[in-house]
């Protein structure tokens, strides 16, 4: 394959993977719909999508086998991934599902945040920049032109969901574990099911089968394409163009997530809120191209 063809692939993958990403949604609010809560329709996708990658490492007859420290690390990886999936989908309740997809995509801004305060990354004027834009593009998207601000809970929520992410890749990135995406992957979706369905029990709200064939459908849609297919071709578009470009298609999940919610879910976009979207694409460009040109300068 030649580099030319390796770029189309990894270029392609990158769209796929965010497009992928953004239609998580489709699946969340159309199973609300059928009468399903939050934690059953996380348990469902969590679960289908567990068996799925069983079943694949199965095939490729890779060890379970985990050392005290990978069992660490991939248990601190489940609890923040469970966390930040159950924030945004509860967001889902209190604010368009669009908006929440756009405030969640603060995680760059957020990972860099962390890396500064915690891990003395240098501040970088473009780093304060992305700040103060990623924040104007909170407010805007607040208040988004409506009849008045969104629900504060849903912001609270999906900014949590937005900070346990952020923390996720940083321990992902700090740790340096030595195991397939698949096996990583295999581990931390075992908690996010053991995490959905104490959700459910704490709740009051006992996990319920899917009411229909057509609930089935957008169950194994979560687990499928916003989750096993996204996870797939982002490998592969890392792989062939590195992370950064990746990243950067990476724009494409919210605004996949927004126009979802407005054709199909008729949610309103207003003048703020596309301002707003813009303002925080924005700041995660930019700190995505300073990382580009730290990893350049220290080649």
């Amino acid at each position: 394959m030649t580099s030319s063809q390796k770029k189309l692939i990894g270029t392609l993958c990158g769209i796929g993977a965010a497009v992928c990403y953004g239609t998580n949604p489709l699946g969340a609010l159309n199973l609300y719909a059928e009468g399903m809560s939050t934690g059953s329709v996380l348990f469902y996708r969590f679960g289908l999508a567990w068996v799925i990658i069983a079943v694949v490492m199965m095939f490729r007859r890779e060890s379970l086998r985990l050392s005290r420290r990978e069992f660490g690390v991939v248990t601190a990886l489940g609890l923040l991934f469970s966390a930040s999936s159950l924030t945004l989908y509860l967001s889902f309740h209190h604010i368009a599902a669009g908006v929440a997809s756009t405030l969640l995509f603060t995680y760059p801004v957020m990972t860099a945040v962390i890396m500064t305060l915690f891990f003395k990354e240098r501040v970088s004027l473009r780093t304060v920049a992305s700040i103060l834009l990623s924040l104007a593009g909170v407010v805007l998207l607040y208040w988004g032109g409506g009849d008045g601000p969104l629900n504060a809970l849903g912001v609270v929520l999906v900014l949590l969901s937005a900070l346990t992410y952020a923390v996720y890749i940083v321990v992902v990135g700090r740790s340096e574990l030595r195991m397939s995406s698949f096996k990583i992957n295999f581990y931390v979706l075992i908690y996010c099911t053991l995490g959905a369905l104490a959700y459910s029990l704490l709740s009051g709200q006992p996990v319920m089968l899917p009411p229909s064939a057509r609930a089935w459908f957008y169950v194994g849609w979560l687990a499928i394409v916003p989750a096993i297919m996204a996870l797939v071709m982002m490998v592969y578009s890392a792989k062939f163009i590195g992370s950064t470009p990746t990243a950067i298609l990476g724009a494409l999940e919210p605004l996949t997530a927004v126009l979802i919610g407005v054709f199909v879910f008729s949610e309103p976009f207003t003048l703020n809120l596309a301002v707003g979207i813009v303002l925080i694409l924005a700041a995660v460009v930019i700190i995505v191209f300073r990382k580009t040109e730290r990893a350049q300068a220290s080649k």
